[in-house]
């Protein structure tokens, strides 16, 4: 067994395989070079030849920024498929024979191409519809919860979401199904302040405006003055003083807390009770 390796060994032409070694070594050190070059010259062709043209497209400044985000993601797919071919190809691989081949395709179309093709026309039909932009504030489904946040890309096949935390979603396309975006148009926070049955209804529209009026300054969140919707009938809580506050993007969870205890205090102040129950929503 050891003669018959040493025989082998004795065989192979040491020169050959070290210059194949070597040439193909270089090969791919210039390749990866390249594929270097290549994205940094996307980047600059999409980002300061393609944005200026932008310029002539009626819409916002997210929308522009989601085309250019769009625009770098295709072509870096298609220089990343250029990468593996090349490097499959300078290691003497059947490339060309391999992707005809049936048995590939199948094992392809196994490992996840469906879902692949899914995330591609789900997103072509968010971008196509305009269901959110770079920089919207978004509400998407995540499991059996929500997940909120500031989009910071949208792609072919993912779109990144970042929450409140400074944690950076990456969400596959197909699993967007209901998107609410609340960057479009007004959002407020609703709160409903429950009362008394025998309440004085004006004494308490006294007390709510001096407040709106005084007291709300120091709450940055806010976006203009709440709008009084006064006494409501809700069968489940009975009577509740309804106020619409119109806030910045992303902040209802921040801001109802301290809404709630202005009012609550300026009115425990008068002298009106309030219910045992009280309930808060934000809405577009």
């Amino acid at each position: 067994m050891q003669n018959l390796l040493l025989r082998t060994l004795e065989r192979v032409h040491w020169e050959e395989v070290l210059d194949q070694f070597i040439s193909k070594f270089i090969s791919l050190l210039l390749l990866f070079v390249l594929f270097w070059i290549g994205k940094k010259l996307i980047h600059a062709l999409v980002h300061r030849l393609l944005a200026p043209s932008l310029l002539f497209v009626q819409s916002n400044s997210a929308r522009k920024e989601t085309l250019l985000h769009l625009i770098d993601n295709v072509l870096n797919y298609a220089l990343y498929f250029l990468l593996i071919y090349w490097t499959l190809s300078i290691l003497g691989l059947p490339v060309s024979s391999l992707l005809a081949g049936a048995g590939l395709a199948g094992v392809v179309v196994g490992l996840g191409a469906q879902g692949f093709l899914s995330d591609m026309v789900n997103g072509f039909f968010i971008l196509l519809e305009r269901q959110l932009d770079v920089g919207d504030y978004v509400i998407l489904p995540n499991g059996s919860g929500k997940l909120s946040g500031t989009v910071e890309n949208v792609g072919i096949r993912t779109t990144q979401v970042r929450d409140g935390n400074g944690t950076l979603y990456y969400i596959p396309n197909r699993q967007i199904l209901v998107v609410s975006n609340q960057s479009r148009g007004e959002v407020s926070v609703t709160l409903d302040l429950p009362l008394l049955p025998g309440t004085d209804f004006d004494l308490v529209d006294q007390v709510i405006a001096k407040v709106n009026q005084s007291q709300l300054q120091p709450l940055s969140q806010l976006e203009g003055q709440p709008k009084v919707l006064g006494a409501q009938w809700i069968r489940s809580e009975g009577f509740v003083y309804r106020i619409s506050v119109p806030i910045q993007q992303g902040q209802d969870s921040g801001v109802v807390y301290p809404l709630y205890r202005l009012y609550q205090d300026a009115l425990k102040a008068a002298g009106i009770e309030l219910a045992s129950s009280s309930s808060s929503s934000a809405q577009n």
